[in-house]
């Protein structure tokens, strides 16, 4: 079953928690962990993304708990059983999902920015642009200096996942997050090891800049998507501390999977793009080198 890094935030009058997991199950037992650490009633529960495995949780939260989440992510959670199907993939067989009725969607709704005070202090929501997925909803604590930005920015060298589109849109909303957020010192990603300051963005703009240029190279000098993804090479897992050879290799194995992934993702936007890609590299023959463009 898949594992998300869930969060809390207490403030003098009310809490939040940031996902809800995969099941109203696993909404529950976050329920209780946090009744464990304040008796301060949950009155807002945020989505950072629509997947199933940060939301299917929001089922068992009570009706007085507000769900919050960008409007993109809203619009997106439409197609229950789609995205049963989508999840069940990582279940490895744990028929769980079974327990998957309903899909309770956010009753609060932003564009870009929203600001929540808790009593004492005030957490932001952003929604910077594209990234993992259209509306990725990051929570960030200023108080803390501290982000959830849960599957659209992880710790560095842990590719990620292109759901939507090519990589230039998401380095532009990288950019306005590291230039809004310019005092951020701690990062707790949707699933894996947190991580700190801007180190994580930059690592992150710079594989998708290499990315798209690889990419685009093999493209433009009409190599077929199979010989572009052989000359590509995944990512190196990060430095962790204490991280055993058996998990950095399984997380070599996770950067290979999600670099293909990204490739095709990459390969298909540029196909779609056809021709006017094409007119618009030549009109840049310059900087690009005639010897691709032609």
């Amino acid at each position: 079953m898949p594992r998300d890094n869930i969060g809390v935030v207490f403030g003098s009058k009310a809490t939040l928690v940031i996902d809800a997991g995969i099941t109203p199950s696993v909404g529950r037992i976050i329920q209780g962990k946090v009744r464990e650490l304040t008796d301060r009633a949950i009155h807002f529960l945020v989505n950072t993304t629509y997947h199933g495995d940060h939301t299917f949780g929001n089922a068992a939260f009570a009706p007085d708990v507000h769900i919050v989440s960008s409007r993109l992510n809203a619009v997106s959670m439409v197609d229950l059983e789609k995205e049963k199907r989508t999840r069940s993939r990582n279940m490895y067989g744990d028929r769980a999902l079974e327990e998957v009725t309903e899909w309770r969607k956010p009753d609060l709704i932003f564009e870009h920015f929203m600001a929540i005070d808790l009593g004492g202090g005030t957490v932001q929501l952003w929604q910077f642009g594209p990234g993992n997925g259209p509306g990725d909803t990051i929570v960030y604590v200023p108080s803390a200096r501290a982000a959830w930005t849960g599957n659209f920015l992880g710790h560095r060298g842990v590719a990620p996942m292109l759901l939507d589109g090519a990589p230039r849109p998401y380095i532009g909303s990288l950019m306005r997050m590291k230039d809004t957020l310019d005092e951020l010192t701690t990062i707790i990603p949707g699933h894996g090891p947190i991580d700190h300051g801007a180190a994580p963005i930059d690592w992150l703009v710079a594989y998708l800049e290499n990315l798209d240029a690889e990419v685009r190279a093999g493209y433009l000098a009409g190599l077929p998507l199979e010989d572009v993804l052989a000359k590509r090479q995944a990512p190196s897992p990060p430095p962790i501390a204490g991280m055993p050879a058996e998990a950095r290799a399984g997380l070599q194995r996770l950067n290979r999977a999600m670099d293909r992934l990204n490739v095709l993702a990459t390969y298909r936007e540029f196909e779609h793009a056809g021709t006017e890609m094409r007119t618009f590299d030549r009109e840049l023959g310059v900087r690009c080198g005639e010897d691709r463009c032609a």
